[in-house]
């Protein structure tokens, strides 16, 4: 008897210990102070990774290390609770979002920004104009050559490149087009960065990438990255024939809707208290925050921007 006793009280004693070790940890942790690790699109690298210096820099007690992978791992982090914050380009599904409340979780989701797939050609490749039709019948497998968008290119087979075949950039255009499959003629490689090196040493290549890479003026990475490829613009998905405008992925384009391959950035928490999470999602919803997605070339969602239109002389 004596020995169960004393075995029960040490049970009592440890979880007492453990739980006020985790209210310990809650305690230290406020939305702008602690430690946490958080899982992200590599489509945004650029841009978070700026969120988070200026983040930093006004909290010097708040560290948030950023992993940057495809979608897929990202979600897959999520669910294992590995990560208590994700940021990517789709809402949680209502079979996700019940999945978690059976865990007594209650997903926040939060839309700070919209973004664009651009599409990017070789330097040598004289074709940056290609209608919306064109991109569609591509991924449909029925134009292959850069001969059937335009017959005086001397231009081989087009080969599409995405960044990774688990990410948000593949995941949207199967989407956006019903796809079950990718031609054959469709390749990944490892990150966005890879892409835009692979178009660049081919002059047959159609790569796919999100527009963060190459949107911000005022960044030199982005600046390298537009010496060294193309921008294709392209006709609106109401213009079957691409007989009227064409449009590349540019910040007014994307606010105007006029761009037609738009996506919108959400940030997704899991927190069951307000802590370094909740303060980040803030800080990139809120003023600051919201000017670091202007000044990046991509669109804020929660701050209104004004465009200014330049007639003709």
């Amino acid at each position: 008897m004596k020995n169960i006793f004393f075995i029960s009280l040490y049970i009592i004693i440890l979880m007492i210990s453990v739980s006020c070790n985790q209210s310990v940890k809650k305690l230290d942790e406020t939305p702008t102070r602690g430690d946490i690790k958080i899982s992200v699109d590599d489509s945004y690298r650029l841009l978070i990774d700026t969120e988070i210096y200026t983040f930093e820099s006004f909290y010097k007690n708040a560290k948030i290390r950023a992993e940057y992978k495809p979608e897929n791992d990202i979600f897959s982090d999520f669910f294992k609770d590995s990560v208590r914050l994700i940021i990517t380009s789709r809402k949680l599904t209502n079979a996700e979002e019940d999945g978690l409340k059976s865990g007594n979780y209650i997903a926040k989701t939060t839309k700070v920004a919209y973004d664009a797939i651009a599409f990017i050609i070789n330097n040598e490749n004289s074709d940056t104009l290609l209608k919306y039709n064109s991109i569609k019948e591509i991924f449909e497998g029925k134009i292959s050559k850069w001969s059937q968008i335009d017959n005086k290119s001397n231009l081989n087979n087009i080969n599409v490149v995405f960044d990774n075949n688990k990410s948000s950039n593949a995941r949207y255009i199967r989407e956006k087009f019903e796809l079950n499959k990718f031609p054959s003629n469709c390749y990944s490689v490892n990150s966005n960065e890879d892409v835009i090196s692979y178009v660049e040493k081919n002059k047959n290549a159609l790569g796919i990438i999100s527009v963060n890479w190459i949107s911000d003026k005022h960044d030199s990475l982005s600046i390298d990255f537009l010496k060294r490829i193309k921008v294709v613009a392209i006709s609106s998905e109401l213009d079957t024939n691409g007989s009227g405008y064409y449009y590349r992925p540019y910040q007014g384009y994307i606010a105007q809707n006029s761009y037609p391959f738009i996506r919108e950035v959400y940030m997704i928490s899991r927190e069951t208290f307000i802590g370094l999470g909740s303060g980040f999602i803030n800080f990139v919803a809120g003023e600051k925050g919201q000017r670091i997605i202007l000044k990046s070339g991509l669109v804020p969602a929660t701050m209104p921007i004004r465009l200014i239109q330049f007639g003709k002389q």
